[in-house]
């Protein structure tokens, strides 16, 4: 944060206080003044603030009065007292009660006062800092719980399932027989490379430092189909591209793939095979302030009821063997560190549209 986004709330009875106040330290900051402190109630309704600087006397209430009033409904800006008549009493009552930060006396020094607010904001911003940190540690062990509990579930099933196949074919003779147990036994290698990748890119997403770079999207989707085309599950399935770029686009190649390969091969996963023609349609229209990403399919579909929740980690639309319900959840996260959005309409039936829009990342 700029030091002109420091947004500042002075409150005094005296005009000609709150205009020379603004006067000096317009430049430096975003300032906010009034002689009323029901109006500046209402202001703090209306706008956040990160200072709050009072005079003591005022006469509906003292400025000490006031941030006692306001500090537990507004609790995140710093308060400054100012005042030209401090005792040992009101300084007392201004930390308990109004628990004030610090003292300016009047007539104020322009440098002592520059120099309260620079600490004031220090403090305002490793407060914020510390309380969004808390955010995404509780978010972090809240995924951990739900990792933990879903990997030793997803890691497990495909293991126990080839060791259960394994013994069947063990006492079978049948050469026909054994085949069949051996493609079932490929069926859940592939489900837990798949759940392997899935955690490897979430990994990847989460921790891996970003590498901001220019990006080809014809180089980025021609290497995605490199990957996918032969996959068993491809099939029949046609898979066309429309890509558009005009200028120099700049993002982390790493996070684009993370949702060019899920977004694609959930595509292909959910394909409706009774349709005799399955397709995928990527579009891709980017300039060198952003890019515009959709991913249309005439797959199986995906429940209205569904289409809210199927970001959120470990969640399965429809069947339970669907998926590892992780693929969707790292799109999200990675869309999400890129500064974009992503959306979805679709019908059961009929196919399902993404549409993800990312800004260009200014090295």
């Amino acid at each position: 944060m700029s030091e002109k986004a420091i947004t500042i709330l002075y409150i005094d009875d005296e005009e000609h206080n709150l205009h020379s106040f603004k006067a000096s330290f317009r430049k430096q900051y975003d300032i906010t003044i009034t002689s009323s402190v029901v109006e500046a109630e209402q202001m703090l309704e209306d706008k956040d603030f990160c200072i709050i600087l009072a005079d003591q006397r005022m006469p509906v209430m003292t400025g000490v009065q006031f941030f006692e009033k306001i500090r537990t409904k507004f609790p995140k800006p710093i308060r400054i007292l100012i005042t030209g008549h401090t005792d040992i009493g009101a300084a007392i009552d201004a930390i308990n009660k109004g628990e004030v930060f610090r003292f300016i006396d009047k007539p104020w020094d322009y440098n002592y006062v520059e120099n309260a607010i620079s600490n004031a904001y220090d403090i305002y911003k490793t407060r914020e800092d510390l309380k969004q940190r808390n955010i995404e540690l509780q978010k972090a062990n809240e995924e951990l719980d739900k990792f933990v509990y879903s990997a030793s579930h997803d890691l497990r099933a495909p293991l126990m399932s080839v060791l259960g196949i394994v013994n069947l074919a063990l006492l079978e003779e049948d050469v026909k027989s054994q085949n069949e147990y051996l493609e079932l036994i490929r069926q859940s290698v592939k489900k837990l490379d798949t759940f392997i990748i899935n955690i490897i890119d979430y990994y990847k997403n989460a921790r891996g430092v970003p590498v901001v770079t220019d990006i080809s999207f014809e180089e980025l989707v021609t290497e995605v189909q490199a990957t996918i085309q032969y996959l068993p599950e491809y099939g029949n399935l046609k898979m066309t591209t429309d890509i558009q770029q005009d200028g120099v686009f700049n993002s982390d190649v790493m996070k684009l793939r993370i949702i060019f390969n899920n977004l694609i091969n959930n595509a292909i996963k959910f394909q409706d095979k009774s349709k005799a023609s399955p397709f995928v349609h990527l579009t891709v229209k980017s300039t060198a302030s952003e890019a515009k990403i959709i991913v249309e399919d005439n797959g199986t579909g995906i429940k209205e009821s569904d289409q809210d929740k199927i970001f959120k980690m470990f969640y399965r639309a429809g069947a339970t063997n669907s998926g590892s319900g992780i693929g969707l959840y790292i799109v999200h996260e990675a869309i999400s560190k890129l500064g974009g959005e992503i959306s979805v309409t679709s019908k059961i039936g009929e196919g399902s549209i993404f549409e993800i829009n990312i800004p260009s990342i200014n090295k």
